[in-house]
């Protein structure tokens, strides 16, 4: 009885697709303004955490953002980017952090916000 119940309800939604749509809340009430064109220092400057002490170096030596967003983390051992920051008390993993936010940037996940840029 209860499968039945569903495969009608499954039926129902996918018949006309305009009653699945409109059942979502829009969970946001403004729009997220995200940088159109998006270098290294905004990059760094969109995680924030300290990484963007590291941005001179790294437009110096690497050039661009894709380079960036494939490198490993033995290349920026290499250029100096420290694996955890030891004057803070939380001890923030420089590194790792641009690691993770390159990958979540080539997955499409992680974007710098607009607002957050100083300039």
């Amino acid at each position: 009885m209860a499968r039945r119940q569903i495969l009608l309800l499954n039926s129902q939604l996918l018949s006309n697709p305009l009653n699945c749509a409109s059942g979502f809340a829009n969970f946001s009430s403004k729009s997220v303004r995200y940088m159109v064109k998006v270098g290294i220092s905004e990059f760094l400057n969109g995680v924030g955490k300290g990484v963007e002490k590291h941005v001179e170096k790294l437009e110096s030596e690497i050039g661009d953002l894709n380079k960036l967003l494939v490198s490993r983390t033995i290349k920026l051992k290499r250029l100096g980017i420290p694996c955890q920051d030891v004057r803070t008390i939380c001890g923030v993993k420089k590194r790792k952090l641009i690691l993770n936010f390159a990958h979540k940037y080539r997955l499409g996940l992680w974007r710098p916000r607009a607002d957050l840029l100083k300039s």
